[in-house]
């Protein structure tokens, strides 16, 4: 047996399907980054006089889908204004909810994105460490009934997580976009005991964000309702011209388009401070300056180190007693068995769309872990 084999081989041409709640991530097993990367949202319309250039046809199955239904399923149509269109997830609580929306998904994915036929290629799917035997059942009885792939395979993915960066033992803090969680793993498996999960994430944080620009009056509109803006000064009332005509949208389209406004703030404005909260260190860092669609600007300061403080201490802008991220960390590696505590605290891997708060969580987690414990941070872009 020869060296390819023995380590399972570079010339199998499997396929990794990344299942999250914000995307859905498909590539090759040899490549280092995913071929593609499609939203986990899609768009779904009746009406059988829309554009067919980049969807996938309906089929009848069940009630809820008829042969006229429309699926708008990349990010170029779905972003495209459309009578009655509606955008739904497949996904909740980190499992596939909507197995037809999933199915479309999978369609497009082998006919678009890799254009290649499922028969050829083995499956590796990622699945959350609390999902359930039914959906384990029903996803690989898909892939071998409808697809008929040679082979398939589900791995956690807080396992996947720290084999990619060569550990067998550590502690995986997946922060994505509805949740966060803390999940240890020793020798290549997770402990599900000893699991401890969060509803902080991504979309709290622009949830946060939403609140923080309704207080200081800073109107969010979405960018296919402006036809034009003109340039202003800084906290000037914008001026911009309403787009029209602009079709019938529903409620869940246009809240989808208000959030990624929302998310394109988080990304170039919020930052995570390197210590403690203090508003009088914070005031004399540099302030990031962002202009929204319609045309007004402003610079942001404090804000935008106060707004992710809620991921580290939700007591502070939530109330009640709810964990914060450092604390769910804690909380699990205590629920873990003595011996396997040091490990777990030297290999800490920071996984998810909300990583960038690295530094300051290896700040939280010295603070707040045994002084005896050794501290190791991995992030994983």
């Amino acid at each position: 047996m020869n060296s390819g084999m023995l380590y399972g081989g570079d010339e199998i041409g499997a396929l990794v399907f990344d299942l999250g709640s914000q995307s859905f991530r498909i590539g090759y097993a040899q490549e280092d980054t995913p071929k593609a990367e499609i939203p986990a949202m899609v768009g779904i319309s009746d009406d059988g006089t829309a554009d067919t250039s980049m969807l996938e046809p309906g089929v009848k199955q069940g009630n809820r889908i008829n042969e006229n239904t429309k699926y708008y399923i990349d990010v170029n149509s779905l972003c495209v204004a459309r009578k009655g269109m509606e955008v739904v997830s497949y996904m909740k609580d980190g499992m596939i909810d909507d197995w037809d929306l999933f199915e479309k998904i999978l369609d497009y994915s082998y006919s678009k994105c890799l254009q290649t036929d499922s028969q050829y290629h083995p499956v590796l799917f990622t699945e959350s460490p609390l999902n359930i035997r039914p959906k384990r059942e029903k996803l690989v009885e898909l892939m071998f009934e409808k697809y008929n792939v040679p082979a398939t395979f589900l791995g956690k993915n807080a396992v996947l997580s720290a084999f990619s960066c060569g550990r067998s033992t550590g502690i995986v803090v997946d922060s994505g976009a509805t949740h966060t969680s803390a999940i240890p793993v020793h020798d290549g498996y997770v402990i599900p005991s000893a699991i401890v999960k969060s509803p902080l994430g991504g979309d709290f944080i622009s949830m946060q964000c939403r609140q923080f620009l309704k207080d200081n009056d800073i109107e969010v509109l979405p960018h296919y309702m402006i036809a034009q803006k003109e340039q202003v000064k800084e906290k000037e009332k914008p001026i911009w011209t309403k787009k029209k005509p602009i079709p019938e949208v529903t409620n869940s389209w246009h809240n989808y388009m208000c959030k990624s406004v929302i998310q394109d703030f988080q990304h170039s404005v919020l930052q995570v401070s390197e210590s403690p909260y203090d508003d009088r260190i914070i005031s004399a860092l540099p302030t990031s300056h962002f202009e929204f669609p319609n045309g007004y600007n402003q610079e942001f300061g404090n804000e935008r180190f106060k707004i992710p403080e809620a991921l580290f201490d939700p007591s502070a802008s939530m109330g009640g007693s709810m964990l914060g991220i450092s604390h769910i960390v804690t909380t699990s590696v205590g629920m873990c068995d003595v011996d396997v505590r040091p490990a777990l605290y030297n290999n800490v891997i920071v996984t998810g769309g909300n990583s960038f708060l690295q530094v300051f969580l290896q700040k939280k987690l010295f603070y707040s872990s045994p002084s005896s414990q050794l501290l190791g941070m991995i992030h994983l872009p």
